[in-house]
């Protein structure tokens, strides 16, 4: 990279990510020299981007995050607390006593059935997610149904054909998601048979709910769950902003982040 003009934050991050692109890996050094800035400046830039999913932190730098590499469920359950719950306070209030829902796995949803179980009554949820499942256990009225099949313990979760199946089976009010990232071609998750799941779901569902916290903003991973006009409500502990903030305007797709209007009811 030639040095130039001073870029502005987020051109400086874009470049680094075109690095990413050309390179396996970067150093913050190197990075400091071709921009003419600090090392805390690019340090503070790549800890950015990382917690944004962008890229993988190094000592002395970064790689590029494998579009097919996630935390395992209990590693990525530690991770922004308090924006997953908020996320899940929030899609909570938006579901009715009496609702039939489907709640995929992922630690946003695992957040969300603890308050389900916290603050509703008389429901029926079914889940591939045993966290889930166990969270709505302590609650006597919510009926819960788990699918069967094949168990992956990293995502404490059944996934695969006989749940695909077992979930044609039934009719929902509304189907809760999670996601790997969003971007403005929709939600996407490193996994295959996850993504599988989330179409099935929200495929038997009157409409659906996409939970996700703003470090899967821009976010691509490796399949496509479905294109941005099938998700019917976003819940987000903040505003997008960007080329996805655009698409969602585009769209007129309502977005909850409980410090605006009421997003319409499910």
């Amino acid at each position: 990279m030639a040095a130039g003009k001073k870029l502005k934050k987020t051109e400086r991050q874009a470049r680094i990510l075109g690095e990413l692109r050309a390179q396996p890996a970067i150093r913050i050094s190197d990075l400091a020299g071709d921009f003419g800035v600090s090392t805390e400046t690019i340090r503070r830039d790549l800890d950015e981007l990382g917690q944004q999913g962008m890229l993988s932190r190094t000592y002395g730098g970064a790689t590029a995050r494998p579009f097919g590499a996630e935390p395992t469920l209990s590693e990525r359950y530690k991770e922004h607390v308090e924006e997953r719950e908020r996320v899940g306070s929030l899609a909570a209030r938006l579901i009715k006593p009496g609702q039939v829902l489907m709640v995929d796995a992922g630690s946003t949803t695992l957040h969300f059935a603890r308050r389900l179980s916290a603050e509703l009554r008389n429901l029926t949820v079914i889940t591939n997610s045993f966290g889930v499942a166990s969270a709505l256990s302590t609650n006597p009225t919510i009926s819960v149904v788990v699918c069967p099949g094949r168990y992956d313990a990293r995502e404490g979760s059944v996934f695969g054909s006989d749940s695909e199946s077992f979930l044609r089976r039934f009719n929902a009010n509304v189907a809760v998601c999670s996601c790997s990232g969003l971007t403005p071609e929709g939600p996407n998750d490193v996994n295959p048979s996850a993504a599988v799941l989330k179409r099935a779901m929200m495929a038997r569902a009157e409409t659906n709910m996409l939970l996700v916290d703003h470090s899967k903003f821009g976010v691509l991973t490796l399949e496509n769950v479905c294109p941005l006009p099938e998700v019917r409500l976003i819940v987000a502990d903040r505003l997008p902003a960007g080329d996805l903030a655009r698409a969602i305007r585009r769209l007129n797709l309502p977005i909850e982040t409980g410090s605006a209007a009421p997003a319409r009811r499910p």
